[in-house]
């Protein structure tokens, strides 16, 4: 610990260091540990992450957003995204941890511009070159014969042999602590087992070289190979049912898992067996470790020596593809606009969602290739983070097109749901050509009069809105309002929503008598279909007021800015884009009504919200920063 502190401060612009090491030997614990002692030196908090878990980019923005409030701008690349977090983190030293570092390469980018006040900590099992080093190595025989008396109680050691007992026991082991842990719990649990005994029990169960050269762990190793051997001795005291457990667990991502996504894997066995298969052997043995309330997660190896195991288990393909139906089931129920309480529920899914898309993808069926793409999408997209959309998009529109070839549905939507996102972010060059074959291709395989369709023809007639071409957008929204109605009837959410974006067009239009029946109806049918708080109740009574805006009615739009406001506030929280934009209708009026001190708190936060969330460039950041210099201009001549 003196060392790793000492190691820590040398370098004053930024100190990197890497505790190396075999698996099992401690890595982890030691970095954990330190941060637990030290944490009162890093005012600036610590971050730790996995970068063997998804991008670490990502993470590092996700952490920045949701710990310390930053909003990164979305039109930044994701290299500048990270440097704009440093620049920004909160005040005093940080540590920030890299837990498990197998490819340097990929993670040196965003660690190049890092402001002196902070402290990389990698672990990693390779050699990081220049990058100061403490190398973790195996204990020493005292200290290995120490654990394991502490593990096992001083009884079982013959007082007379001392440390001679325990010896050719912990040499087998090769030191390592996490062999020497686990040999010391199975010892505790077989009170009348000698260590002569437990040595020779080893030595039977020693995995030969032909499975060692199998594994992707290190067997090589005398250490590691010891390592395999406890492991081995465990998974012979197994049942099979705990067995089937364990390799079932090493499927999911090496994140956390919530419980009750493993039940949902096992839906033919009683919750309760699960339980008492999960306490009595998995936990009781130490090879699955409980991260929470219903929270469990395996310890890296043991992850990989199950997933060895699972090639030889008979329900391997069973198994793969339970995990794929659950989390395409899991991605289905994500809504297409998902509030913030919503988002924090999903939250602990995405990694196994992103596991299935990344890694086990082949044993998705071709009518569920799309979900787990499209569950991150909706994911990432409902929180205003564009950029992680997008790349899950991409890689959707890539899988389908390689699998299903190039005149597919499932390509006709991946292709309308990545234009989708370059219009949510201004896009409207991209936007375009993607709606434009996405519809076409509806067209062809579904015929005319389908509700994919007439979402299509309404996506497309949306992107014309949006540039103000709205001679080309009133015919394909009265073709998508006319076909959803006879398609799915009067009483359906799409409806309503093809009802609003027709009065939405009509508004902007001056056709005010033709908008506000519209709205009327839309409204009316949201809040009987989906209730009073709902994303879509918002925008309508949104859209509802800038009619009576657009009217000089200004009493009558007032309170529908301000109840789509608050709503929009409590379901998506502060620093959604949408609020930003009742933000700046909200002040528009207040400044149409010469209410200029009531305004300009309300445009300098919808200007702050867009700025970092869609970039200093988007058309809607534009139209408020402009909003903004109109209003200080008036208040400055006034003066």
């Amino acid at each position: 610990m003196q060392q790793l502190h000492q190691l820590l401060q040398q370098n004053p612009q930024v100190a990197i260091a890497a505790i190396a090491g075999m698996g099992g030997v401690g890595k982890t614990e030691l970095a954990l540990q330190y941060a637990l002692e030290k944490h009162e030196t890093y005012q600036g908090g610590i971050c730790w992450l996995l970068p063997k878990t998804g991008d670490i980019a990502l993470q590092i923005v996700q952490f920045a957003r949701t710990q310390l409030d930053l909003k990164p701008p979305e039109d930044f690349d994701i290299i500048a995204q990270v440097q704009y977090c440093w620049r920004r983190w909160r005040d005093g030293d940080v540590l920030l941890v890299l837990d498990d570092v197998s490819d340097y390469e990929q993670i040196k980018p965003y660690l190049q511009s890092l402001p002196p006040r902070f402290k990389v900590l990698m672990t990693t099992r390779q050699n990081l070159g220049r990058i100061p080093q403490l190398s973790l190595d195996v204990l020493q025989p005292e200290a290995a014969h120490e654990l394991l008396q502490s593990i096992i109680g001083k009884e079982r050691i013959n007082p007379v042999e001392t440390l001679h007992a325990t010896s050719p026991l912990c040499a087998w082991l090769g030191y390592l602590p996490l062999g020497v842990e686990l040999v010391g719990r199975y010892l505790a649990r077989k009170q009348d087992l000698s260590l002569t005994e437990m040595l020779q029990r080893l030595e039977n169960k020693r995995l030969d070289e032909r499975s060692l050269s199998k594994s992707k762990l290190e067997a090589d190793m005398t250490a590691q190979r010891g390592v395999l051997a406890a492991f081995e001795l465990s998974w012979q005291e197994l049942e099979d049912d705990a067995k089937q457990l364990g390799c079932l667990l090493s499927l999911f991502a090496p994140a956390p898992v919530p419980w009750n996504l493993v039940e949902q894997c096992l839906p033919e066995t009683d919750a309760e067996d699960l339980e008492e298969i999960r306490d009595d052997s998995l936990l009781n043995l130490h090879l699955l470790q409980r991260q929470g309330k219903e929270i469990y997660q395996l310890h890296p190896l043991l992850r990989e020596f199950f997933q060895y195991k699972l090639t030889g288990l008979e329900q391997v393909e069973e198994f793969k593809r339970s995990l794929c139906r659950l989390m395409v089931a899991v991605a289905q129920d994500i809504p297409d606009s998902p509030i913030l309480e919503q988002i924090t529920a999903i939250s602990p899914a995405i990694p196994h969602i992103a596991e299935v898309a990344n890694h086990l993808i082949q044993y998705v069926s071709d009518d569920d290739l799309l979900w787990p793409f499209i569950g991150n999408v909706k994911f990432y997209n409902g929180q205003g983070l564009y950029t992680q959309a997008e790349t899950w998009s991409h890689k959707c529109l890539e899988i389908t097109k390689k699998r299903l070839g190039e005149e597919h549905l499932s390509v006709a939507t991946s292709l309308n749901n990545l234009a989708y996102l370059y219009r949510s972010q201004g896009r409207y060059s991209e936007a375009e050509p993607l709606f434009i074959q996405a519809l076409a291709l509806s067209r062809k395989l579904l015929g005319e009069e389908h509700p994919d369709v007439a979402l299509s023809l309404n996506n497309l007639a949306s992107l014309y809105e949006s540039q103000g071409r709205y001679s080309e957008a009133e015919p394909l929204y009265i073709q998508a309002l006319a076909l959803m109605r006879k398609l799915l009837g009067e009483e359906h959410p799409d409806v309503a929503l093809s009802l609003n974006n027709l009065a939405s067009l009509y508004c902007s239009q001056g056709r005010y008598s033709k908008a506000e029946p519209l709205y009327i109806q839309a409204l009316t049918l949201m809040r009987k279909l989906l209730g009073e708080e709902h994303p879509d109740i918002a925008l309508s009574l949104n859209n509802f007021a800038s009619l009576y805006y657009s009217q000089g009615r200004y009493s009558k739009a007032e309170p529908l800015y301000i109840q789509a406001l608050a709503l929009r506030r409590k379901l998506l929280g502060e620093e959604h884009p949408s609020v930003a934009t009742s933000l700046n209708n909200l002040a528009y009026l207040y400044r149409s009504q010469g209410r200029y001190s009531e305004a300009e708190p309300l445009y300098i936060q919808a200007l702050d919200i867009l700025e970092r969330r869609l970039g200093v460039d988007h058309p809607n950041t534009v139209t408020v920063r402009n909003n903004l210099a109109y209003l200080r201009d008036r208040l400055t001549s006034e003066q």
